[in-house]
C-alpha cells in the first residue's frame, strides 16, 4: 500500500481520481450511402406530396367559395340557380356549360353528379327559378350543396 494514501478517507480518495475520459462526438450524419438516397427519396416524396395538396386545394377554391355564396344565399331558388350556374363555368369548360338551359341543365347536373335528383327530383325547379318566381326549398339549398362538393370534373391533361 501506498504510505501518502494512508490516513486519506473515502471522499479524498475518489477526489485523488482522474476523471473517465468523454467519448468522441458521435456524428448524426449517416455513415452510409444508403441513409443518404433514403433520406433524399423521403424529402422528394413530402415535397411532392407538399405540391399535390396545394395544387388540389387550389383547384377546389372555387367548389369553397360556391359552398360560402350558398350559405349566405338561404332558400332562395333563383339565387341557388345562379350559385350552381357560376360554380359550373368554374370547374367545366365554358363551351360545355354555357349554352345549357331548360332540361339539357339538369340532364348535365344529374350527369355530373351521379343520379336523376335535378331531372325527377326536388332539382327541377332550377331550370325555372332565374325567370319566374319558386318557392323557397330547403331540399334544393341541400341538393346545391350536395352537387357543389361532389360533382365530377372532367380529367384535365396536365
Amino acid at each position: 500500500m501506498n504510505p501518502e494514501l494512508q490516513g486519506l478517507n473515502l471522499v479524498e480518495l475518489i477526489d485523488l481520481l482522474e476523471p473517465a475520459p468523454e467519448p468522441a462526438p458521435i456524428s448524426m450524419m449517416p455513415q452510409t450511402v444508403g441513409w443518404i438516397w433514403l433520406g433524399l427519396a423521403l424529402t422528394l416524396l413530402v415535397g411532392w406530396l407538399i405540391r399535390r395538396a396545394v395544387k388540389h386545394r387550389q383547384a377546389n377554391a372555387y367548389r369553397r367559395a360556391a359552398l360560402g355564396a350558398l350559405a349566405e344565399a338561404g332558400d332562395d331558388p333563383a339565387c341557388v340557380a345562379d350559385i350552381l350556374r357560376r360554380t359550373a363555368l368554374s370547374g367545366f369548360p365554358r363551351g360545355e356549360v354555357a349554352g345549357l338551359t331548360g332540361k339539357d341543365w339538369l340532364r348535365f347536373l344529374d350527369q355530373t353528379m351521379g343520379g336523376d335528383r335535378f331531372s325527377n327530383g326536388p332539382g327541377r325547379v332550377v331550370a325555372q327559378a332565374p325567370y319566374r318566381p319558386v318557392p323557397a326549398s330547403p331540399e334544393l339549398t341541400q341538393l346545391a350543396r350536395d352537387w357543389i362538393a361532389t360533382h365530377k370534373q372532367p380529367k384535365q391533361e396536365a
